[in-house]
């Protein structure tokens, strides 16, 4: 399609830790067709764990001569340039501004990211809860690839995006329009801050509070938190059991390196409250096997 131009990206991890990079694929789209590439195997200098290798195959020794993030940023962002960037959910956009911040590395803020998810959501009613995932929109779709190879997941990112444009009749500048309007989702409208959860869910009883930045929504997570048992409530308190927390933005921490949720638990932890502090990743363990 004319007009749709734009990079896609995706990234592999080494680990659970997002800033762990081991494969970045981008793919260069002009009028909605691939016109350049790039498959990157990156040495994160990090442990892999053996869950991430059974999804991509990649290996320590795959990646012992391979460059490291520091090595491969200039040539990442000559590649981008201005251009938009397109990711299949929020893992991509977070896995890089967390190598980022480890290993002290320059993050352009000039192109604009949109999530080629939150589009399926939003271009097909069926997926517009649950089966956006981009294994199954592809299915849907007829868009054969190699799923998690990163070249392969970005390219097949792009061609979701070219559909959902077709059957929208959208420009990107209108996709980026309409999400960025910030609709409520049906659980916002239920005021999430205070959403109450299932009593028979395997995790009933807790109370739960998110703070920072998740790679699902807000809403997304509370949803899974309630169907799993969770209430789920604004802010720490002496009833709060579980705290989850994903990156935080340093430049809205006044100083600190803890957002004042977090400091707040571990100071009634400190106290003798019980509170259990999570990773993201932690959490959607804790969750999946009931959701």
């Amino acid at each position: 399609m004319k007009g749709l131009n734009f990079i896609a990206l995706d990234v592999e991890t080494a680990n659970e830790d997002h800033s762990s990079i081991c494969q970045i694929g981008l793919a260069r789209f002009r009028d909605g067709v691939v016109v350049e590439s790039i498959s990157q195997l990156i040495n994160p200098n990090q442990p892999f764990s053996y869950e991430n290798i059974e999804v991509h195959g990649i290996t320590a020794s795959d990646v012992k001569s391979a460059p490291t993030m520091n090595d491969f940023i200039d040539a990442f962002w000559h590649f981008v340039g201005d251009d938009h960037i397109v990711t299949h959910t929020a893992y991509d956009r977070t896995a890089l501004n967390k190598a980022s911040i480890r290993y002290n590395l320059p993050f352009n803020d000039k192109p604009k990211w949109l999530d080629s998810a939150r589009v399926t959501r939003r271009a097909w009613t069926q997926f517009s809860e649950r089966g956006y995932g981009l294994g199954n929109i592809c299915h849907h779709l007829g868009i054969e690839f190699k799923h998690h190879d990163a070249l392969e997941d970005a390219v097949a990112c792009g061609k979701v995006l070219i559909a959902a444009c077709e059957v929208r009749a959208c420009t990107l500048d209108d996709w980026f329009d309409e999400l960025n309007k910030k609709q409520l989702s049906r659980f916002e409208k239920l005021h999430i801050d205070e959403l109450k959860g299932n009593p028979e869910g395997s995790l009933a009883g807790n109370i739960i509070v998110f703070t920072g930045n998740l790679t699902l929504s807000r809403a997304d997570a509370a949803e899974l938190a309630a169907k799993a048992g969770c209430d789920v409530a604004k802010g720490v308190t002496k009833k709060t059991t579980m705290l989850v927390v994903g990156d935080q933005d340093m430049s809205v921490l006044a100083g600190h390196d803890k957002s004042s949720k977090h400091r707040k638990a571990e100071d009634l932890i400190a106290k003798g409250q019980e509170i259990q502090i999570m990773a993201e990743s932690d959490f959607m363990a804790q969750v999946s096997s009931y959701n």
